[in-house]
């Protein structure tokens, strides 16, 4: 895994699957609360006027020149729970992200899992 300093300079870069398949830019990355570790990344996709944020976890993802590699398909982020381009995800729909992707939550009560940086 990546440092967060590193991973914060990749802001604008393409977001690309396994095979290579560009699914959008990254625009933030969001840690773990518990260990301040990058947890999962937002990516702008959609057309110019219908755009959204997905979110796509970051485990097994690479940087490298110019973009940055998830280890997930294109259809699935695509798929994942997004919000605005100019929104937040509330802390309501957390755990919709996670169970998404087949992670465990294990957030508690009035607790957040995921913080922007």
């Amino acid at each position: 895994m990546f440092e967060i300093e590193d991973i914060r300079e990749w802001r604008g870069e393409d977001v690309v699957d396994a095979s290579g398949s560009r699914i959008g830019e990254l625009e933030a990355v969001y840690v773990d609360t518990a260990t301040d570790q990058p947890s999962f990344a937002t990516v702008k996709v959609g057309f110019p006027t219908r755009q959204r944020l997905v979110f796509a976890p970051l485990d097994g993802a690479v940087a490298g020149p110019g973009h940055v590699r998830l280890a997930h398909d294109k259809k699935r982020v695509k798929g994942a729970p997004s919000i605005g381009t100019d929104g937040e995800l509330p802390a309501s729909e957390e755990q919709a992200v996670f169970e998404y992707y087949d992670l465990p939550y294990g957030a508690g009560p009035n607790e957040r899992r995921l913080g922007r940086r």
